[in-house]
């Protein structure tokens, strides 16, 4: 019972640190690139199976793509994914330039990261409730008796709490992230 609410506890802390990656402040950031797809050679693929993404500079990624001929895809996919940054070609690749942001502009990314970590939040609470039901079922059926399903249920409250925490570590670096 513990490796399985410790796995879904993980997973829940994995999809928000990339739902986290993908809202972007002021300050490049290739993850923000990795949802985009390209089409190349007939197939849809990530941006990141035709070339590499490096850091330029604090607000320019740079987009080196491994066959030149698809450089006007890569830039059309990346447009296309109204990420609200400019894009310019060159013979060596792309510059993905991402502007400052407007206080406006952060207000809404900071209610769209609290949003996902009340999602996150939402998501942990499914998984403690799944875990407490098991763990009734468990003492109903007589594999546990009531000591050892309180014992389960303390353990359970903690590791639940100690997720709540690192949820709240995770936002309070995005915030951070978004006031510079």
């Amino acid at each position: 019972m513990d490796t399985d609410i410790s796995k879904k506890l993980e997973e829940v802390q994995t999809w928000l640190a990339g739902e986290f990656a993908g809202i972007r402040s002021g300050q490049a950031s290739p993850a923000i690139l990795d949802s985009i797809k390209v089409e190349s050679y007939g197939a849809h693929v990530p941006l990141n199976q035709v070339g590499s993404i490096g850091i330029e500079d604090a607000r320019t990624l740079r987009v080196s793509v491994w066959d030149a001929s698809q450089i006007v895809a890569v830039e059309s996919a990346v447009s296309d994914a109204n990420l609200g940054v400019s894009v310019s070609s060159d013979s060596a690749g792309l510059r993905v330039v991402f502007p400052e942001l407007t206080t406006e502009r952060r207000e809404q990314l900071m209610k769209l990261a609290k949003a996902k970590q009340e999602e996150a939040r939402i998501r942990v609470r499914h998984v403690r409730d799944d875990i407490m039901k098991t763990v009734e079922k468990a003492e109903k059926d007589g594999d546990i008796s009531e000591d050892e399903k309180f014992t389960h249920k303390e353990k359970i409250q903690k590791d639940i709490e100690a997720m709540n925490a690192t949820l709240d570590t995770l936002f309070a670096k995005k915030e951070a992230e978004l006031k510079i």
